[in-house]
């Protein structure tokens, strides 16, 4: 389970809280809980051996609770490019802008390849401040060839 979904099922048991001060009460306990953990992992992460640390950060639940608490050991730039590479199609990160959130990227060959909804979701867990990817289509290259089509007559 994503961070993302954990942090969805979360808000919805909130919304099912009815009473006077349920949904406070629950906001509360969701509070304290967070701050339980971010201590727990903090610790963590401080044990944790570079090499060790380094081989976590790939993996999209461990990053989203590091970025969630704060503890993620790489800034922004390199947490999109952890996120682009774990892509199975090449793409070209062509810039960010941290004041809108939005990512420029190219896929890197032209013809199938990632959609906009694939990078999202490659960045979803590592990079949250990416809030809209907007992807550049490779031009199209025309093959040219040596010879005529097979259907050609020779004359």
């Amino acid at each position: 389970m994503t961070a993302e979904q954990t942090g969805l099922r979360i808000q919805e048991a909130l919304d099912r809280l009815d009473g006077d001060g349920a949904q406070e009460a629950g906001e509360q306990l969701v509070r304290e809980l967070m701050a339980f953990y971010a201590d727990g992992l903090a610790r963590l992460v401080a044990a944790l051996a570079p090499q060790a640390l380094a081989k976590l950060l790939d993996d999209p639940a461990v990053a989203g609770l590091l970025v969630l608490h704060d503890l993620h050991p790489e800034d922004v730039g390199a947490r999109i490019t952890r996120a682009l590479a774990a892509l199975p199609e090449p793409v070209e990160q062509l810039g960010f802008d941290p004041a809108t959130g939005a990512l420029r990227v190219r896929r890197s060959r032209s013809g199938c390849g990632c959609s906009e909804q694939d990078v999202e979701d490659a960045l979803a867990c590592h990079a949250p401040e990416v809030t809209a990817v907007e992807l550049e289509r490779a031009p199209q290259l025309l093959q040219i060839g040596t010879r005529p089509p097979a259907s050609a007559e020779v004359r």
